[in-house]
């Protein structure tokens, strides 16, 4: 048997959650919180500026997203659940890794074409 000591997983807050966001991931997370010992799970808000968003429909999506894993059975003394732009280490080390990493040298990775 595999031990895992910690999980880390993250939701996009692009709406209401729907029901392949809740066979995919949400019902797992609330497994995964019975049984490993650290659990972080995160709200991705950065990851969904891919496209120009309004401040208030984010802010909205935000509070549903939260508001809808926990109401699936997410418990915060289980496990850790933050919003990730409030860690700014998040986008320190996204421009630490860019400022290191060029595209051709990205282009020779399967994982990120």
């Amino acid at each position: 048997n595999v031990v895992v000591d910690r999980i880390f997983s993250g939701i996009q807050p692009t709406g209401t959650p729907h029901l392949g966001n809740y066979l995919g991931a949400i019902q797992n997370w609330v497994n995964l919180q019975e049984e490993c010992t650290s659990v972080l799970y995160s709200i991705m808000d950065l990851h969904s500026l891919t496209m120009p968003k309004e401040p208030a429909v984010l802010q909205q999506n935000i509070l549903d997203t939260t508001a809808a894993i926990l109401a699936c059975g997410i418990d915060p003394k289980k496990c850790f659940l933050f919003r990730q732009s409030l860690v700014s280490e998040h986008a320190e080390l996204s421009w630490i890794l860019g400022c290191l990493t060029n595209v051709p040298r990205l282009l020779r990775l399967p994982q990120w074409k």
